[in-house]
């Protein structure tokens, strides 16, 4: 077999087989196949598609190329994953939440890059907080305490993390198969039986029109299906941040208000209370939708979700009871500057993606994958669509650390909201689901 005649092949719309594709991602993981081959193969995908039993291949060849967790826990191993968005910290509450609720969650999760947020690097933030254990350490911690969240590990899905190098400088990113299988891979590499997804569309969203997230949802919803972990998918809006913090520390700070009862976003709880819910549902440990929607509550409201969230920092190497100490613990930024805008009316619109480059230009996201970040910077005080600003109340406030980019920052961040006289209709934050 040559990698050039499958190349061909699928250059040609042509299906490839099973052992035609578990020979190509060995190829892949073992460096037998090049660069230049990789990259050929991913244009070809991207031109031409792939069947759902080709995504369903590749997926699962993807997934075994490196180690596949197996658990010896009597209960259900479950995970959310989310396609990224603007103040989205949901992994950050529900991962603790659902352990609460008898759950077991060993979520891996990724780091920011472009306008959207990263889950690691909230908790990158933490003093000691361990998010690239061992193996062993992470099996313990998940059995010990019923949740961590961690990076992917160098033995967990290889061939993907090879594979998505090479489509990030080939301009093919954006293909529907391949980004299906990417995250499938690193997810099924945890050994779920259960799994729900959040597919954001909006303007802060990677997909910003509804048809291509309900496209990106029903492709990984039957392909995660086809490959033996029952996957449901939310559609939720993102047309304006769902946490009103953006950036690491500050969204890790708004966590914690979430989970102590203090200041919680509506929309925030309805979209971690949905995908609890459904994932319950899916799992088993709830009648239905509704029965799992009121646990996750109760979990958050009766304070054991923030239990399992202090349990998992410290376990991970954080501090005890950081929940405690969380405002002396995180980074803090030099400068806070409340920023007003220069009218007066309702919040009719955001530019979501707006504030989220705002957030790299302060240091607080990446460009390039290996560029460092400020955890401190960011914002806070976002005013949500619906509600009203005046000369008495900012539209947020700014969290920086270098004053020769504070002029440009408010002159964005001004732009990107809209008011009117007018309240605008209320948008729901959950859309559709996709099972």
């Amino acid at each position: 077999m040559l990698a050039k005649e499958l190349i061909e092949k699928k250059r040609n719309k042509l299906k490839l087989t099973t052992d035609e594709i578990n020979w190509f991602v060995n190829g892949i993981t073992s460096g037998e196949i090049s660069d230049e081959q990789i990259g050929a193969f991913a244009m070809a995908v991207f031109f031409n598609g792939m069947t759902r039993k080709e995504k369903v291949s590749l997926t699962e060849a993807m997934r075994d190329s490196g180690e596949v967790l197996n658990w010896n826990i009597n209960g259900v191993i479950a995970d959310k994953h989310s396609t990224g968005g603007v103040g989205d910290n949901v992994s950050l509450m529900l991962a603790p939440a659902l352990a609460a609720c008898g759950l077991y969650v060993p979520m891996i999760s990724g780091r920011s890059l472009g306008h959207t947020g990263g889950t690691l690097d909230k908790f990158d933030s933490i003093p000691g907080y361990n998010t690239s254990p061992d193996i062993q350490k992470f099996r313990n911690v998940v059995e010990e305490v019923g949740c961590a969240i961690i990076g992917q590990t160098n033995e967990m899905a290889p061939a993907d993390r090879r594979l998505y190098s090479i489509r990030d400088v080939t301009a093919t990113v954006e293909s529907i198969d391949l980004i299906t299988s990417s995250i499938l891979s690193k997810k099924l590499a945890a050994g779920l039986d259960h799994l729900v997804l959040d597919i954001k569309v909006g303007n802060g969203a990677f997909m910003s029109k509804l048809e291509d997230a309900r496209n990106l949802a029903e492709s990984l919803v039957s392909v995660a299906n086809g490959s033996g972990c029952s996957t449901t998918a939310l559609i939720t809006d993102m047309s304006e941040p769902l946490c009103s913090s953006v950036g690491n520390s500050l969204e890790m700070s708004a966590a914690i208000d979430f989970l102590m009862g203090r200041e919680i976003d509506n929309r925030l709880w309805e979209v971690s209370c949905s995908l609890g819910g459904l994932l319950l549902e899916k799992s088993g440990l709830s009648e239905n939708f509704d029965e799992g929607y009121q646990k996750i509550s109760e979990a958050f409201q009766s304070g054991r979700a923030l239990e399992k969230f202090d349990k998992m920092i410290w376990a991970l190497g954080g501090p005890q009871q950081f929940s405690k100490t969380f405002i002396s613990d995180l980074p803090k930024a030099q400068f806070v500057e409340e920023i007003y805008h220069r009218n007066e009316g309702f919040v009719v619109k955001i530019d979501t993606r707006a504030i989220g480059e705002c957030l790299v230009k302060l240091g607080g996201g990446r460009v390039k994958s290996e560029d460092l970040i400020d955890y401190s910077v960011g914002f806070d005080w976002i005013l949500g669509v619906g509600n009203y600003a005046d000369k008495d109340k900012p539209i947020c406030r700014v969290h920086y650390n270098d004053p020769d980019k504070i002029g440009f920052i408010k002159q964005k961040i001004l732009t990107a909201f809209e008011l009117s006289s007018n309240s605008p209709p209320e948008v729901l934050p959950v859309l559709e689901t996709i099972k």
